[in-house]
């Protein structure tokens, strides 16, 4: 096995065995990893279970996280509105 892959793209990982929707991996170096909302430390040579869509082949950066539409529209919005008002207020 000894592949290689990234896990969530940032931290090197070697897998040990593949089965059916699960990889085992060991950690290559050491990181901080968020788990059911807690942080939990992972040393260097530590085996864990994780899904596939975890591991990638080459170390990736993650895109930043989309706004909701909501939030969006809101905003856009509201700069109508403070738009409005110093216009008014010019008059």
């Amino acid at each position: 096995m000894d592949k290689i892959r990234y896990y969530k793209g940032l931290h090197k990982v070697k897998v040990v065995t593949e089965s059916i929707g699960y990889y085992i991996i060991e950690a290559q170096e050491a990181f901080e990893d968020i788990v059911d909302d807690k942080k939990i430390k992972v040393k260097k040579g530590e085996q864990r279970i994780v899904t596939p869509d975890t591991l990638y082949k080459e170390m990736t950066f993650l895109p930043p996280i989309q706004e909701h539409a909501y939030e969006l529209k809101m905003e856009k919005k509201l700069k109508h509105l403070i738009a409005d008002q110093e216009k008014q207020n010019q008059k």
